[in-house]
């Protein structure tokens, strides 16, 4: 049985375009991801699910494979990467792979360590899903919204007197991998609840790349690290 690697990167970004091969530090920002699963040791397979050329043949420059073209209708910014894992990981086993781990790693997680992936990798041994996460460096518990008129009201009235070091620490989804038997992909896998178990990563390691200014700061975070 094998491990994979499954990395998404479709060619429809929105906010920004083309973000999956847009260069950072001087090689398309999906190398970084393909360069740490390779550090890792873990993957006799990384594959690379794309729509679009162009992806799939700086993915194969990295050294990623690209076996087949995702479909269109896996590929519109309303699918999930759920359906996306599923899909790979299928594909895999109709054409031979007998796929024992699979690990869906972001294309878009440069500050990612291989260190990560293997401690995501035997969290396995105790449950059936594991993720990348990290804490909220506000308490949640004081959030604050914005009313129709303008004004705020606490979200969570009951806590908003109280003190940061009195407030349970909460924590959330760092989106840069996601860890699953295959045999536990068929049907609907649940990778945030009671049969799942988070990584957890420093926040300086966790970064979002949704917007412009995500990306600024990314920027400044990988010259850091």
């Amino acid at each position: 049985m094998i491990n994979v690697a499954i990395i998404p990167a479709r060619g429809g970004s929105q906010r920004i375009p083309r973000k999956n091969i847009l260069e950072l530090e001087g090689k398309p920002i999906i190398a970084y991801s393909i360069a740490t699963a390779k550090e890792s040791g873990l993957f006799d397979r990384i594959i690379v699910s794309t729509d679009d050329e162009e992806i799939a043949q700086v993915a194969r420059d990295y050294g990623a494979e690209t076996p087949f073209i995702r479909p269109a209708s896996l590929a519109d910014h309303y699918t999930g990467t759920t359906d996306v894992f599923q899909h790979a990981v299928t594909w895999l086993e109709d054409n031979g792979e007998n796929i024992d781990r699979a690990c869906l790693i972001y294309a878009t997680c440069p500050l990612l360590k291989s260190q990560f992936l293997i401690e995501g990798f035997h969290k396995l041994s105790q449950a059936k899903f594991s993720f990348s996460a990290t804490s909220f460096a506000f308490p949640v518990q004081r959030a604050l919204k914005i009313t129709q008129t303008g004004k705020v009201t606490p979200m969570y009235p009951e806590h908003i007197k109280s003190r940061s070091q009195d407030l349970e620490e909460a924590i959330h989804d760092a989106g840069q991998f996601y860890w699953a038997r295959a045999k536990d992909l068929k049907d609907s896998p649940v990778f945030f609840g009671p049969e799942s178990k988070p990584v957890m990563l420093p926040r300086h390691l966790v970064q979002d790349l949704d917007t412009p200014e995500d990306l600024a700061v990314l920027k400044q975070l990988i010259k850091l690290t």
